[in-house]
C-alpha cells in the first residue's frame, strides 16, 4: 500500500513545496499533535482511577475499558488520516448490531485488531505528539522569521534582536532573517510531508484490516449463514412433522369416516349418497395435495433412507424420465442431504419447465469427502445463471456450505449441472 505523500514527493519533489500537500500535511501534523496530547490525558486518567479503583472492583472494569480505548481512538484516525491519504483504511472489527456493553467489550477483547489499535494510540500520545510539539515549534520559528521585516516595520522606533547583541530596527536589515525563514517553511514542507508519510505508514501497519481479521469476519458471517440453515431446516421438519401427524391423520380418517357412511347409504334410495361419494373424492384429492405438499417440506423418505433413496423417489415422480446412479458408502450429514436433495429438485424443476428434455441424468458420489452430484439433461441447453433467479438461487443454497456450483450448457444442449459440497460443511 503506497502513501500518497510520498508518492508525490517522489513524483515531482521540486513542485510539491508549491503544492497543497505542504498544508495538507501541516494540518495533519498539528493536528494530530492535539489529538494526541488529549488521548494521552484520557488514557493517563483511565489508568489512575482504574488503578485507583481497584480495590473495589470497578476499577477493573475501568482497566478493560482502557483496554478498549484504542477502538474509537483508532476510528477517529481511519477518519483523520483522509487529510493526507485518499485510500481510506477498513475497519477490521465487524459489527455488533444489537449487542450489549458486555458482550461487545468481550468480543473486542478477544479480537487482535483491538490491541494494534491500543499500541497506535500509545504510539499516537507519545511519540506522533513529541514529534509533532518538535514540528511545531520548526514551524513556528520559520514564520517568526519569514515575517521579520515586517514585525519591525510594526514595532518601529523600538529594536528586535535575532541575534543577541545584535538591534535591528531597518526592516531592510531584517531581510536576511526573513530569507532564514522561507528556507525554514520549505524545509518545513518537505520535512512535514515526511513526517506525515511515517505517521500514515504506521497507520497503515496497525489500524487496517488484514487478511486475518476479514478471514475470521469470512468464518463468522459463513457460520451464521449455517446456522440460519439449521435452524430453518429445524423449523422445515417441524411444520412436516406436524402436518405428517396432525392434518394428514386427520383426513385420513375423515376419507375413512366417509367411506363407511358410503357403505351404509349404499342400495338407499338417498339424495346424501352422492353427495357423500363426492365429500370422499374431495377428501381424498385434498389428501393428495397435503402428501405433495409435506414432500416438498422435507420428505420422510430423505430422514429415514437418505439422499439416494430420496432422490430414487422423487425421480418417480418427474413427469420427465429420470436414471439416478448415487452411490454413497455412508449417510451424509443432514445438512448437506437436505442442500443436495433440495437443490435436485429445483434442477429437475427447471429441466421440466424449460429445457425441453426427455430424459435427465443424476449421478452422484463422494471425492475427497465431498458429494459430487452431476445432473444433466438433453434439451436444448443455453441456460444462463445470471438470467433469472432460479440457478443463482441454487448456487446460492450450495455456497452456505461453502460448496459451488457448476452449469455447462451450450446451446443445442446437453445442460450440466456439477454440485460439488464439502461434506465437513
Amino acid at each position: 500500500m503506497t502513501v500518497a505523500v510520498w508518492e508525490a514527493m517522489r513524483r515531482r519533489p521540486l513542485r510539491f513545496a508549491l503544492s497543497a500537500w505542504p498544508l495538507r500535511s501541516w494540518a495533519f501534523l498539528l493536528s494530530g499533535t492535539v489529538l494526541g496530547f488529549v488521548v494521552l490525558l484520557l488514557f493517563a486518567a483511565l489508568l489512575l482511577v482504574g488503578v485507583g479503583l481497584s480495590v473495589v472492583g470497578i476499577g477493573l472494569v475501568i482497566l478493560m475499558a482502557s483496554a478498549v480505548f484504542g477502538v474509537p481512538v483508532a476510528a477517529l484516525e481511519r477518519r483523520r488520516l483522509r487529510l493526507v491519504e485518499p485510500d481510506h483504511l477498513l475497519d477490521p472489527h465487524g459489527s455488533l448490531p444489537g449487542t450489549g456493553a458486555l458482550p461487545w467489550l468481550r468480543t473486542r477483547l478477544r479480537e487482535r485488531a483491538t490491541w494494534r489499535e491500543l499500541a497506535y494510540t500509545l504510539i499516537l500520545g507519545v511519540v506522533f505528539t513529541a514529534t509533532g510539539i518538535g514540528f511545531i515549534a520548526l514551524l513556528g520559528l520559520s514564520v517568526i522569521l519569514a515575517a521579520t521585516p515586517v514585525i519591525v516595520w510594526a514595532i518601529a522606533p523600538d529594536t528586535v534582536m535575532l541575534v543577541p547583541g545584535q538591534p535591528i530596527s531597518d526592516p531592510v536589515a531584517a531581510l536576511p532573517g526573513s530569507a532564514t525563514g522561507l528556507f525554514g517553511l520549505l524545509v518545513s514542507a518537505y520535512a512535514g510531508g515526511l513526517l506525515a508519510g511515517a505517521q500514515v505508514r504506521i497507520a497503515q501497519f496497525l489500524l487496517s484490516a488484514r487478511d486475518e481479521d476479514l478471514s475470521s469476519r469470512v468464518i463468522e458471517l459463513t457460520r451464521s449463514r449455517a446456522r440460519l440453515v439449521d435452524a430453518f431446516e429445524a423449523e422445515r421438519r417441524r411444520i412436516e412433522r406436524d402436518l405428517h401427524d396432525g392434518a394428514q391423520q386427520q383426513l385420513v380418517a375423515l376419507t375413512m369416516t366417509l367411506g363407511l357412511a358410503e357403505l351404509e347409504l349404499r342400495g338407499q334410495d338417498s339424495t346424501a349418497a352422492p353427495l357423500i361419494a363426492r365429500a370422499r373424492t374431495e377428501a381424498r384429492q385434498a389428501l393428495g395435495q397435503l402428501r405433495s405438499l409435506v414432500r416438498g417440506i422435507h420428505p420422510q423418505v430423505l430422514t429415514d433412507h437418505g439422499l439416494p433413496a430420496a432422490v430414487a423417489e422423487l425421480a418417480l415422480r418427474n413427469p420427465i424420465p429420470v436414471t439416478v446412479d448415487i452411490d454413497l458408502p455412508d449417510r451424509l450429514p443432514s445438512a448437506v442431504e437436505a442442500t443436495a436433495y433440495f437443490t435436485v429438485t429445483e434442477a429437475l424443476t427447471n429441466a421440466s419447465k424449460h429445457s425441453g428434455a426427455d430424459e435427465v441424468a443424476v449421478v452422484g458420489g463422494l471425492t475427497d469427502d465431498k458429494l459430487v452430484l452431476l445432473i444433466t439433461d438433453n434439451g436444448h441447453g443455453g441456460a444462463d445463471p445470471a438470467a433469472g433467479a432460479g440457478l443463482q438461487g441454487l448456487a446460492d443454497r450450495v455456497a452456505i456450505l461453502k460448496g459451488r456450483l457448476i452449469v455447462t450448457s451450450p446451446v443445442g444442449g446437453p445442460t450440466q449441472l456439477r454440485v460439488e459440497v464439502p461434506c465437513s460443511a
